[in-house]
C-alpha cells in the first residue's frame, strides 16, 4: 500500500466513522491534514526529526489499517494521536533518550581540537520552523489545534522533556501542551486517570527542576542579533561574535561531544576556527528552527555542513547549538 502523504486537495471532508477502508484519495483528506501536527507530537516524544518521520509514517500505515473498526466513540484527532503516541512508546522501549553535549560530558578546553565525532550517540535534533505552521496546502487544518507555542517546541523544552520516562513524557505531552483531560489521556494510553495524574506530578516536578521560564525576547530582537552574528562572522570578527554573547553562554556542536562554556572560551575557539581558511571560508544563511533564530552554514565549497540554532536571552544569545547533520537541510527548504 502507499500511504497517503498530506497534500491533498479535496472538496469535501469524508465522514471519520466510515466502515469500510476508503480509498487512497479519501485517506488523504481524512488524515492527512493532521500529519503535521502529528509530525511535531512526534518530534517532542523522540527528540528526533528524522524518528519523528518514521514514527508518523507508521502511525498513517496502522490509521489505514484500523479505520474500518474506528467507531466515531473519540474524535479523529484523538484517535490518531492516540495510534501515534503508542507508536512512539513503543519505539521508545528499544531506544536512548536523545541529548546534547552537556548533559554527557563537562565544557571542553577550547585552546585543543574537539573531540572525535560520535555519531552513534543519540543526539537531539533541530526541527524547521517550515513545518511547524499551517499552510495553504492543508485546507482541513484546524489553526486552533495546530498552533505550536514556542514555549512547548523550543530546544530547551525539548531536551528537559527526554529526561521523563516515556510515559511521563506522554502524559505531560497530551496533558499540558496538547489540552486533553485526565480521561481521556487515560483512554489514549490505556490506564486509569489516577495513574495519569501521579505521572503528571512527576513529570511536572522533574520539568520545573530542569527549566526556567523565560520570557520571548521582544519581535524583531533575535533577527537582528542574527543578523549582527551574520556580519561579524563574515568579517571573521570574534570581539564582534563575543559581543553577542551572555558571559555565560554556551556552544555545542553535535556529533561532537566538544562543547564550551563563557563567551570568553567561545571566543578562544573562534579565533582558532577563523586561523583556518576553511573557517573563514564558512557561510552562514539565515532559517528558523524550534521556534528560535537559526543559521544554515555552508562548507567553503558550498555544500551543507551544519544547522546552528541561537537561545537568546535578555538581549543576548545565551546558547549556539550547532547540528551537524547535513542531510536536514532538505527538511528546513534549504539548498542542498
Amino acid at each position: 500500500m502507499t500511504v497517503p502523504s498530506s497534500r491533498a486537495t479535496v472538496a469535501k471532508r469524508p465522514r471519520a466513522c466510515a466502515v469500510a477502508p476508503p480509498d487512497e484519495e479519501a485517506f488523504r483528506a481524512l488524515a492527512g491534514p493532521r500529519r503535521r501536527e502529528l509530525l511535531v507530537h512526534c518530534y517532542r516524544m523522540l527528540g528526533s526529526l528524522d524518528d519523528a518521520e518514521d514514527a508518523v509514517q507508521e502511525t498513517m500505515i496502522k490509521a489505514w489499517r484500523g479505520l474500518p473498526a474506528f467507531e466515531g466513540r473519540s474524535s479523529l484527532r484523538a484517535w490518531l494521536y492516540r495510534i501515534a503516541t503508542n507508536v512512539c512508546l513503543d519505539a521508545l522501549e528499544h531506544r536512548s533518550r536523545r541529548m546534547l553535549p552537556s548533559a554527557i560530558i563537562g565544557p571542553a578546553d577550547p585552546a585543543v581540537p574537539p573531540a572525535p565525532d560520535d555519531p552513534d550517540m543519540p543526539w537531539l535534533q533541530p526541527f524547521p520552523d517550515a513545518l511547524l505552521d499551517v499552510t495553504d496546502q492543508d485546507p482541513f487544518a484546524d489553526p486552533a489545534t495546530a498552533l505550536v507555542r514556542r514555549e512547548h517546541i523550543e530546544l530547551a523544552f525539548v531536551a528537559a522533556i527526554q529526561y521523563l520516562t516515556p510515559r511521563q513524557r506522554a502524559v505531560l505531552l497530551l496533558r499540558e501542551v496538547l489540552g486533553w483531560s485526565a480521561a481521556e489521556t487515560a483512554a489514549m494510553l490505556g490506564t486509569s486517570s489516577a495513574s495519569v495524574n501521579s505521572a503528571m506530578q512527576r513529570a511536572r516536578a522533574t520539568l520545573d527542576a530542569r527549566t526556567a521560564t523565560a520570557p520571548a525576547p521582544p519581535s524583531g530582537l533575535e533577527a537582528e542579533l542574527a543578523a549582527k552574528y551574520v556580519r561579524a562572522w563574515r568579517d571573521a570578527d570574534v570581539p564582534a561574535l563575543v559581543a553577542l554573547l551572555k558571559a555565560d553562554a554556551t556552544m555545542a556542536m553535535p556529533p561532537t561531544p566538544s562543547w564550551y562554556q563563557g563567551r570568553d572560551n567561545i571566543g578562544i575557539y573562534l579565533s582558532h576556527l577563523f586561523a583556518n581558511p576553511w573557517g573563514t571560508g564558512l557561510r552562514l544563511v539565515p532559517t528558523a528552527a524550534n521556534r528560535q533564530p537559526a543559521l544554515a552554514v555552508y562548507t567553503p565549497d558550498g555544500k551543507p555542513f551544519a544547522i546552528k540554532v541561537l537561545t537568546v536571552h535578555n538581549g543576548l544569545i545565551s546558547a549556539i547549538t550547532g547540528f551537524v547533520s547535513p542531510h536536514l537541510f532538505a527538511a528546513f527548504g534549504l539548498r542542498g
